[in-house]
């Protein structure tokens, strides 16, 4: 068990391999009810919402539809990364860290007074994660007919609500699946339930590399309020369109495409039996350094790779300190693994 976010958390229930291949290959169940739901209330929610993402949320239009983005400060840091979703006219969910959830509660409730927002944290909601390619079939046989139909049929980034419980086709590992929020006290009747429908319980190890493997950012880590989304691998997230919305941090994020960022994001991968880890130096020759952000060892490739940031002017071959010496690796453009199959090409 590992403090994480203000909650005991376990690192595996067995084998953290097992578990990752069992997420890549057949299902995993998740325990992220230390994610802080918080439900926006209002008629001028999406109103607050424009201004406080950087994503558009004029994009969902349809009940159950959800959007990642990032939520800036006003020099375009990420104070956040989140999932909004669309639940009603007057009613919007995010979805927020768990270790910055003091921060955005108070940034979020800031701003909404002035659009007269009620902020609503479901402290009474638990959320599930289930996650890879027989995870919705194997949630599904354990709803009535009517809910596991529904379930099946929503597209990516959607989400219902099903009787109490509410559910997305959402993750963080680059598989299938759902997440589910559902009231407290079920959680662990459905864990087990999942459990002997060949659900495999996994814990947070298997959740970082599968996450890494997948190219998914860890806040904290890979980004934070000193560095903005455009240096991050997250530029897809920022939406410049309609040019007459205003949001916090567009000034800053505007001057840095026009001066052109100084930094990017980048995948590595080292051939050396080695395992890359964050804070250590990328060495660039002839252009400068970088640092790693995130690294591990890669159950699905059998090779250390990680997420750096990099100057900009960075090609394909890099240099990383590993315990004094310099490993040679490949910079590539993540994700490194996605629905179970490699998209990088390996060395032989």
């Amino acid at each position: 068990m590992v403090e994480f976010g203000g909650w005991d958390m376990p690192v595996a229930y067995g084998s953290q391999i097992e578990e990752h291949h069992a997420v890549r290959h057949a299902a995993g169940v998740f325990d992220v009810s230390h994610m802080c739901v918080v439900d926006l209330v209002g008629a001028r929610t999406r109103a607050l919402l424009s201004g406080l993402l950087a994503n558009d949320i004029g994009r969902l239009r349809v009940p159950g539809s959800a959007l990642y983005s990032c939520m800036l400060n006003d020099l375009g840091g990420v104070i956040d990364d989140l999932i909004a979703y669309y639940v009603a006219d007057d009613r919007f969910r995010l979805v927020v860290n768990a270790g910055t959830r003091d921060k955005d509660l108070a940034w979020i409730g800031a701003h909404a007074v002035a659009f007269d927002v009620r902020l609503l944290e479901r402290r009474d909601l638990a959320m599930l994660a289930v996650q890879g390619p027989l995870a919705r079939e194997r949630t599904a046989t354990l709803m009535s007919s009517e809910a596991g139909w529904t379930a099946m049929a929503l597209p990516p980034f959607y989400g219902a609500q099903l009787g109490e419980w509410f559910i997305s086709r959402t993750g963080y590992t680059g598989e299938d699946g759902f997440e589910i929020m559902l009231p407290a006290g079920e959680t662990g009747n459905l864990w087990q339930r999942l459990n002997a429908s060949g659900v495999r319980s996994c814990g947070l190890g298997a959740r970082d590399t599968l996450r890494l493997e997948a190219g998914m950012n860890l806040y904290g880590s890979d980004m934070d309020e000193q560095t903005s989304p455009l240096e991050s691998g997250l530029a897809w997230s920022v939406a410049f369109a309609p040019t007459q919305r205003e949001f916090i941090g567009r000034e800053a994020l505007e001057a840095i495409r026009a001066r052109g960022a100084e930094h990017k994001r980048v995948g590595l991968v080292l051939d050396e039996r080695a395992v890359l880890r964050s804070h250590q130096r990328v060495i660039v020759t002839g252009i400068g350094e970088g640092m790693v952000t995130s690294g591990t060892f890669s159950p699905t490739l059998s090779r250390s790779i990680g997420l750096a940031r990099v100057p900009s002017a960075t090609g394909d071959a890099v240099q990383v300190e590993v315990r004094g010496r310099l490993l040679p690796a490949v910079a590539v453009r993540p994700p490194f693994v996605r629905h179970g199959r490699p998209m990088i090409a390996l060395p032989a």
